[in-house]
């Protein structure tokens, strides 16, 4: 039986015009986790992460055909959001994990799921109840894995501390710190942003 995001995902494929080369999905946040797992929870938004080639043009078709107040978004509850690129606290590389089973229904998609402890690491930034939900969500599940969760930390760290957001990568740790002494029972991972860091 498919989940709601995947019938969204299918309706949005049935209506768009075939092209020569399939367009790639790359999908975060909760829908992620959606996509990968038996977890499923209210969302209004499937996630697309803005890269090449969901830019431009393309990006604009999508928003006319499934974004917010869309005929597809009344229809199934939800409405896809495009996402800049700059935005989510990533690891590097992002780990992206091709959603093989939706993908052989699609002919003009292709559809990849950040890591569940990719996305994990990702809602440490934003970190609002529906955050620690799909969080606790996910270690309840045994699919956070507290040594790699770290490592996945400090490398997203790392990106953002060259940039113009690095003095809020500290609240990102107490995040982590949280999740690590609330939901982990482990202790807390020490950080503190390396002198070269952008602030």
């Amino acid at each position: 039986m498919l989940t709601p995001i995947e019938s969204f995902l299918i309706a949005i494929d049935e209506q768009w015009p075939t092209g020569e080369e399939k367009i790639t999905f790359r999908v975060l946040g909760s829908t992620a986790l959606m996509l990968q797992t038996d977890y499923l929870r209210g969302t209004k938004d499937g996630d697309v992460l803005g890269v090449d080639p969901v830019s431009g043009d393309i990006a604009k078709a999508l928003h006319g055909l499934a974004g917010q107040g869309s005929a597809l978004s009344r229809q199934h509850g939800i409405f896809l959001d495009i996402v800049s690129r700059h935005t989510p606290f990533l690891a590097h590389p992002p780990n992206w994990i091709p959603v093989e089973a939706l993908n052989q229904r699609l002919k003009s998609f292709e559809v990849f799921a950040l890591d569940v402890q990719d996305v994990v690491v990702a809602k440490l930034k934003r970190f609002n109840e529906n955050d620690m939900s799909d969080i606790r969500a996910m270690i309840e599940r045994d699919l956070v894995d507290h040594a790699h969760l770290v490592r996945r930390f400090l490398s997203a760290a790392d990106c953002f501390a060259v940039t113009r957001l690095a003095k809020e990568v500290p609240t990102y740790a107490m995040n982590l710190n949280f999740i690590e002494r609330e939901y982990l029972g482990v202790p807390e991972t020490e950080y503190e942003l390396p002198d070269w860091a952008d602030v």
